[in-house]
């Protein structure tokens, strides 16, 4: 049965996709069976490695649980900062005055093009040199300064990007009937606009999240990864251990993460299917009245 996107498949073809799929799954379990081979002639894959974190709480209380919680907290922080700044810097640049579009544009697009690290790395050399903040907070303070400026200008071009797509009748017809720009931005556009702009953000929260990883590798800030790494050496290089229960948390984390945002996704599409509607009764009366007075006068 063929479709406006594609053709059918004929025999032929289908022979092709079923031998694909059989020798894909082939090379796939000999890479799998070769990885497990190899880490149980390391003696990777013993029992002793694993028992710890099965029968001891002091890997976890020590080393995993300080290392999530300074993750958590660098990665809260920034997020908190960077998405009402990424917000601001995304409607600036679409501003219809030159003296707010140019400079938001320039802070973006120069934010954006610079590695988050260097980021971090200035951000340590500054809170060094020019402040008076203590060396055992400097790491977070450069970690998340970091982290804010990079994914807010990435945040203000999802926004831009997101109110852009709307339909231009939107806006149009907002002030047709006498609301200000202000208020079509707050009232029409942004609401229509963040059901549109929620699975990139989200997105971007995650790799907020996983950036933190840098400040550990790199500034000695004691995040997640940073506290594997010192509990792998503590334990006899126990790496391959270690670094795989690091790796579930990390997935668990940002598989919550963006579960939760699918179902506020999902919620927001219901709520809007069912109001028909973002003016409340107040901006309703007063679009009404604008337009009753504009009608007046043209009489």
């Amino acid at each position: 049965m063929s479709s406006l996107l594609y053709d059918a498949q004929g025999p032929r073809a289908k022979r092709r996709n079923v031998l694909f799929t059989i020798v894909f799954f082939v090379a796939l379990a000999a890479l799998l069976w070769w990885v497990v081979s190899t880490l149980s002639d390391k003696g990777q894959l013993e029992w002793l490695k694993w028992e710890m974190f099965f029968t001891s709480s002091e890997p976890w209380s020590t080393y995993i649980w300080p290392g999530l919680q300074n993750t958590l907290k660098a990665a809260v922080l920034a997020v908190v900062i960077a998405l009402p700044l990424g917000a601001a810097l995304g409607i600036a640049r679409l501003s219809d005055h030159t003296w707010v579009r140019v400079p938001a544009a320039i802070v973006v697009e120069f934010f954006r093009s610079i590695p988050v690290l260097v980021l971090m790395i200035f951000g340590l050399a500054l809170f060094s040199q020019y402040t008076d903040v203590s060396s055992d907070d400097r790491p977070l303070y450069a970690v998340v300064t970091g982290l804010v400026l990079y994914n807010a200008s990435v945040l203000a071009e999802i926004v831009r990007a997101g109110i852009l797509a709307l339909p231009r009748g939107q806006a149009e017809g907002a002030m047709a009937v006498g609301l200000r720009k202000g208020q079509v931005m707050r009232l029409i556009l942004l609401p229509q606009a963040v059901t549109t702009m929620l699975p990139a953000i989200v997105s971007q929260l995650v790799v907020i999240v996983k950036d933190t990883a840098l400040g550990g590798a790199v500034l000695t800030f004691p995040e997640l990864l940073a506290s594997a790494n010192t509990m792998s050496a503590y334990y006899g290089a126990n790496t391959i251990a270690s670094f795989t229960v690091v790796a579930v948390i990390f997935i668990a984390l940002n598989f919550s993460l963006t579960s939760f945002a699918g179902w506020l996704e999902r919620r927001l599409r219901r709520a809007k299917k069912s109001t028909g509607t973002v003016l409340d009764a107040d901006d309703a009366n007063m679009a009404g009245t604008a337009a009753t007075g504009a009608g007046g006068g043209n009489a």
